[in-house]
């Protein structure tokens, strides 16, 4: 389904938007950020164009969205808008030198996160570690400083999506979206890809914990070898063979996951179950090796599938796919398959190529939201304030889209025509925040409007870009101005 300008005005009229005056009760979870000093408003500096300008496109593919100021606060680094946006991106190139307290802070609440060792997340109620896991990733989503490093850890997380409901994920998930996908989110992948291979939690979500050879001729389990071929590395049509996919169940043979005392979650490697002989893949031949030498195996098939060619290319149409439109061009997916070769798959060296790509540039205000990232950015763009709790929680139950629960290992679609079907919640939850009725979640429309100096200029800084006349009359005669915006196809599309 096309949005289009009539449909928006359309809108203007619904029932669905029927406002209300502001919430009085900020949520209940909120606290001062004690010990960190109070970060000043910045200048509101809303787009003056009628289409989408660098910065604002470059702050909607690199965040979850632009706040009140921080277009401002991205055009002072620099004289000249195409430095000072170079800089932006240079500084989220790097997020460990960027201060993130505020966002950790706020993340303080949900203890079971804190657990450690592992083993410690078996003492929790499942439902309470997915809860606290959901919000915690909303919260860093919406607060964190290091934007684009939230974008990618949401990327790698449906890359190498794990399913909460399956067996005892729902207990190991936690420490793997702590311990290896947000460490190494914008490292290197072949750290990454090594770190997920043998967690405990994807070591259990494809059953690679239960892939034991205990003589000559056993059938290693293969759903690991698949997956790890399929969606991790080379691609559907990455050029491997079933025999492959046979070879590589024989490589990663004889992982375990400890569970006697003291070592209960613990990655194990056993060589009485691993198959020690000889091995081929992708035409590289692996020799035979005995007791703990096998744990090489391993580290030799990584190092194999993560330098492919087919690996390459597949993670950079993924990429290109995520950060420019659903379609990219050929010639942006070369670029960036050619820098992840040549870098040995530094994650931020793959991106810097990205960002540089024409493709990138010119491709503005064609992505579909999914709903998390509409969610988040509803709530930056407005700067609202939330605990992330349930009742907002919901909205991306409803839209289909909670963190963590996608029941295939293939991860949460990327492209527009899978999130369609969702507008009647995505105009819910518009009209519910701008009319401040989700609990939890506080939306002040008074200072948000006395911030930006008026409507227009409230509507620009949601819409990316000056509204034309039929817009701006449209928002000025609903009586949830906010909400029509958040629901507008200027906002649903970035």
């Amino acid at each position: 389904m096309d949005y289009d300008r009539r449909a928006f005005l359309k809108a203007s009229s619904s029932a669905a938007f029927v406002g209300a005056a502001d919430s009085g009760q900020a949520p209940d979870a909120l606290w001062p950020l004690t010990g960190l000093p109070e970060k000043p408003p910045t200048d509101f500096t809303p787009p003056s164009a009628g289409s989408i300008d660098l910065t604002s496109h470059v702050i909607n593919r690199l965040t979850f969205g632009p706040t009140p100021g921080l277009r401002t606060a991205v055009l002072r680094l620099a004289k000249r808008e195409e430095d000072a946006v170079e800089t932006f991106i240079e500084q989220q190139l790097k997020p460990e030198k960027i201060d993130d307290r505020r966002a950790e802070h706020r993340t303080r609440i949900f203890e079971t996160l804190k657990s450690e060792p592992i083993g410690e997340f078996y003492e929790f109620q499942p439902s309470l570690l997915r809860e606290e896991l959901t919000r915690a990733t909303l919260m860093r989503a919406v607060y964190s400083e290091r934007q684009l490093h939230e974008v990618m850890v949401r990327f790698w997380s449906d890359h190498f999506n794990i399913d909460l409901s399956k067996g005892e994920c729902k207990w190991l998930k936690p420490a793997d979206d702590r311990d290896v996908i947000r460490p190494n989110a914008m490292g290197k992948f072949t750290d990454l890809l090594a770190a997920i291979t043998k967690s405990q939690a994807m070591l259990t979500y494809l059953d690679g914990r239960e892939n034991r050879v205990h003589k000559p001729g056993d059938k290693p389990n293969e759903n690991h070898a698949r997956e790890l071929l399929e969606l991790h590395t080379l691609g559907v049509n990455g050029g491997y063979s079933q025999n492959d996919v046979m070879e590589v169940a024989r490589f990663l043979s004889g992982w375990r996951i400890g569970r006697r005392l003291f070592q209960n979650g613990k990655v194990q490697f056993k060589p009485e179950v691993h198959d020690n002989g000889k091995k081929l893949v992708l035409g590289q031949a692996i020799p035979a090796r005995k007791g703990m030498d096998g744990r090489k195996d391993l580290d030799d098939v990584l190092r194999i599938v993560a330098s492919h060619t087919s690996t390459a290319r597949h993670i950079a149409t993924k990429l290109c796919r995520r950060l420019i439109n659903d379609e990219p061009p050929s010639a942006a997916i070369d670029a960036v398959a050619t820098r992840f070769s040549r870098s040995d798959g530094s994650i931020p060296e793959v991106l810097r190529t990205l960002f540089h790509t024409e493709a990138f540039r010119s491709h503005r205000g064609g992505k579909f939201k999914q709903p998390m990232h509409l969610i988040a950015s509803a709530i930056r763009v407005t700067d609202a304030e939330t605990d992330t709790g349930r009742p907002l929680l919901n909205f991306l139950t409803r839209m289909g889209h909670m963190p963590f629960e996608y029941p295939s290992p293939d991860g949460y679609e990327d492209a527009a025509d899978a999130w369609q079907g969702t507008l009647l919640w995505r105009w819910n939850f518009a009209a519910q925040l701008g009319r401040g009725q989700i609990k939890g979640t506080h939306l002040n429309r008074s200072r948000l409007a006395k911030r930006s100096g008026g409507l227009a200029t409230v509507a620009a800084h949601i819409l990316n870009r000056k509204p034309s006349v039929e817009e701006l009359a449209a928002v000025e005669a609903s009586d949830n101005p906010v909400g029509l915006l958040l629901a507008s196809p200027g906002f649903q599309w970035s």
